[in-house]
């Protein structure tokens, strides 16, 4: 049993690169896993990783080691998952992650009406960009914009990841509403740029059969999608945003859509799961939510055409 511990905090630091993000992942500390790799290391006499202030790198016979601990850990994950699959009614906990704007706007509000339903489940809710190996974190279901090509994975699209520019009407009344896109150069225009690449967005519109690129010359540029919208309801000028994000400004009246005509799919929303959680009642309860979340069409795109319609 100490080794079946020590595996996985190895193949957790492994994957993750350092001892600090395996010990959250397992919610334990740090130290509980430097101890039990060093177990690990005493018991197979091996030296696994090699150390620095700043990297952990696997040594030859440690990267060896972790290919086959992965085999081992999956096959230990297949005999959890049967027995979990044998209960009728979902319980345990359920490992989710996805992006913070969706996570923090559709998911988290979501929560405790999903509980209400299955109240022996517990809900582990991790919300990051980065796209990490969800079968090797033992995600349960992630929910992501766009797709991942991965044989491992079940997916399913939820609903389309449409943007759209938006502006307050205080900003809106001060400033004149542009009626065409390169009005836009005349304005002030609040952008977000992509904390993986630093790349700041290159606003989309589909016109026509074509879509149409601008590359604003932004007073703000922002990292999130909830700041940006922040600062355009505050009077910042004129941004994109998701609409599910800006779709609660705009129905408080806080926000109005701009060229709602020009409004587009950027991407899919989509839930993604481990094929070995096939079976799992517990994927298959939240999997069943995820589709009431993202009915057709969404809550969010309403709420946002009818603020095109009768703008505030």
């Amino acid at each position: 049993m100490d080794r079946l511990t020590g595996l996985i905090a190895f193949a957790r630091a492994a994957s993750l690169g350092s001892y600090t993000a395996a010990a959250r992942d397992l919610s334990v500390s740090p130290s509980a896993i430097s101890k039990s790799v060093q177990r690990l290391e005493q018991h197979f006499g091996l030296s696994l990783f090699s150390r620095t202030t700043r990297s952990l790198t696997l040594t030859v016979e440690g990267r060896d080691l972790y290919e086959r601990a992965l085999r081992i850990l999956r096959e230990v994950e297949d005999i959890e998952q049967a027995a979990v699959a044998s209960r009728a009614e979902p319980s345990g906990t359920l490992k989710v992650t996805a992006p913070p704007p969706i996570g923090l706007n559709i998911l988290a509000p979501a929560i405790p009406r999903f509980r209400e339903r299955y109240p022996k489940l517990a809900i582990d809710l991790r919300l990051g960009d980065q796209f990490a190996d969800i079968v090797e974190q033992g995600i349960d279901v992630a929910v992501r914009v766009g797709n991942l090509a991965d044989s491992r994975l079940i997916s399913r699209t939820l609903a389309p990841h449409r943007i759209c520019a938006f502006a307050s009407p205080a900003y809106l009344a001060k400033r004149g509403t542009p009626l065409e896109l390169s009005d836009l150069a005349n304005h002030d225009c609040v952008n977000f740029r992509y904390q993986s690449s630093g790349q700041a967005l290159r606003w989309p519109f589909s016109v026509g059969d074509r879509t149409v690129e601008i590359a604003p010359d932004a007073s703000i540029v922002i990292d999130a999608s909830d700041a940006v919208a922040a600062v355009l309801a505050a009077g910042g000028g004129i941004g994109i945003s998701p609409t599910y994000v800006a779709a609660p400004y705009v129905a408080r009246g806080e926000l109005t859509p701009l060229f709602p005509q020009f409004a587009i799919d950027r991407s899919s929303i989509t839930a993604l799961w481990p094929e070995s959680r096939r079976g799992s009642p517990n994927v298959k309860a939240f999997v069943g939510f995820l589709n009431e979340l993202f009915p057709t069409p969404t809550v969010w795109d309403e709420i946002v055409a009818k603020g095109a319609l009768n703008p505030l």
